[in-house]
């Protein structure tokens, strides 16, 4: 069987570039230990509203952990919970969000806090905010009718 030159090169190269990729995976899995997530947290979504800490949203301040503070979120249909909340100026917070219903998005606009919220899974971010002044939260995955009345603001204050 012949075959032209340029086909030569492209089965070459199509199969260089698979080994390159395959190479990669493997020496990111095996090597460096990269793994997919096997532990996500999950809760019941029928019972959000009686497993802690979902059962009071909010700004906790914590002991003995590597953040200072918990943020907690509960989205529901068109709403998170808590709407407005303070956090200090400087201050190590740990966002834990869950939701009842539907997928729905948690992004902090002017932050790279974004996370996608399915029921029955937590999910979880840990930042620090820097600068004071007001972030929006909205979701970012479309949820419903009132999908673009869904929001919450984050104030940092000093």
């Amino acid at each position: 069987m012949h075959m032209h030159k340029f086909e030569k090169i492209w089965l070459t190269f199509g199969i260089g570039a698979l080994v390159f990729f395959l190479s990669t995976i493997g020496v990111s899995a095996f090597y460096l230990g990269n793994k997919p997530a096997s532990c996500l947290t999950t809760i019941n979504p029928v019972k959000v509203d009686q497993t802690k800490p979902f059962n009071a949203p909010g700004l906790h301040k914590v002991e003995e952990k590597d953040w200072d503070y918990e943020l907690v979120f509960v989205a529901q249909t068109f709403s998170f919970n808590p709407a407005q909340v303070k956090v200090p100026l400087g201050a190590k917070v740990r966002v834990i969000a869950t939701t009842k219903d539907v997928v729905h998005g948690f992004e902090v606009a002017g932050t790279n806090i974004n996370m996608m919220l399915e029921p029955g899974f937590v999910s979880e971010y840990t930042t620090t905010f820097n600068k004071a002044g007001e972030y929006l939260i909205v979701c970012n995955e479309y949820c419903g009718a009132g999908h673009h009345l869904m929001s919450s603001k984050i104030e940092v204050v000093n």
